[in-house]
């Protein structure tokens, strides 16, 4: 039999050129090393009561409220329809950062965004997707049919991360024209102000939709291990160009880049948002972890 627990490793994963076969390969190994199955299946909730009228199933009936106001009322139940995940991928031209070894955060947020596709379409639920920078670049509306995912893979291969980012602007619009509740997978380096970050957040979150980001970031982008004169680029702006002595500038990059973190963290714990923060030489488990946790958790 074979060990899929291997394929959660991003450098085995390098030697694999079909994503839409690694994502699905990702996906077994996370469940082969489960001890109980992450998939359940669909439930019925109680939705609210209604007073009976005649011809109403008294099976319904509850004698509870009854025995209280002596009037009859009706319970009435909804079922619970499949999740619908919404994938939401920057493509932002800081993604397309890579240090040596690794991924660039761009091609570790397909794989991560692949997975969850396969995970979800494995438990017959529906997938939306789409790519942006400061605007949104691809869509496309959710479904339930399993190919599908080869199309999700097709539209991350056309991309090509070249933009800034305005992660507030494309929050809202997606939240605007989302007409079902679902839940919200943001895979982002959030290279932006944490005050607009947010800001796109909360209004997701006024929606109605349950949300998870997922902090993309490159080992370097936590450790800053670089020591020698260093030309740096502005991720999003190329124009922008310093040549610098790193160890001058360490802790206070560090200082820096850890605030940025605790405030994005502090930010989505305030709003009942799910915060996950990956680095591109992590398992990938990690993030499925994450993705299921949030689902048993809203159950």
């Amino acid at each position: 039999m074979e060990d899929y627990q291997k394929y959660l490793n991003p450098k085995v994963l390098n030697k694999i050129n079909n994503l839409e076969l690694k994502a699905r390969l990702i996906v077994e190994g996370f469940i082969s090393g489960l001890h109980k199955s992450p998939f359940h299946g669909f439930s019925v909730e109680f939705a609210q009561h209604r007073e009976y009228v005649p011809g109403d199933d008294i099976r319904y009936i509850d004698w509870k409220v009854y025995g209280r106001s002596n009037r009859y009322y009706i319970k009435e139940y909804e079922e619970e329809t499949s999740l619908t995940a919404y994938l939401l991928l920057d493509s932002s031209a800081s993604m397309q950062y890579a240090s040596e070894g690794n991924m660039s955060k761009y091609d570790y947020a397909c794989h991560v965004a692949a997975s969850i596709a396969y995970l979800v379409f494995r438990q017959q639920d529906m997938v939306g997707f789409c790519t942006f920078d400061d605007k949104i670049q691809k869509i496309l509306p959710s479904s339930s049919n399993a190919a599908y995912l080869r199309d999700i893979v097709k539209t991350m291969a056309e991309v090509s991360p070249q933009e800034k980012t305005d992660i507030s602007e494309v929050l809202k619009y997606v939240g605007e024209r989302l007409r079902r509740r679902g839940l919200v997978v943001i895979l982002s380096d959030f290279i932006d102000e944490t005050g607009n970050i947010l800001a796109g957040l909360r209004h997701l979150r006024h929606r109605k939709h349950d949300v998870v980001i997922m902090h993309v970031l490159d080992p370097d982008e936590i450790n800053f291990p670089l020591q020698k004169l260093t030309q740096f680029e502005g991720l999003e702006d190329v124009n922008s160009k310093v040549i610098i002595n790193p160890r001058a500038i360490r802790n206070a990059y560090l200082e820096e880049i850890n605030k940025f973190i605790s405030h994005l963290k502090s930010g989505c714990v305030a709003n009942r948002i799910d915060y996950v923060q990956i680095t591109t030489d992590q398992d990938l488990g990690v993030a499925l972890s994450a993705y299921l946790a949030n689902r048993a958790g809203r159950r």
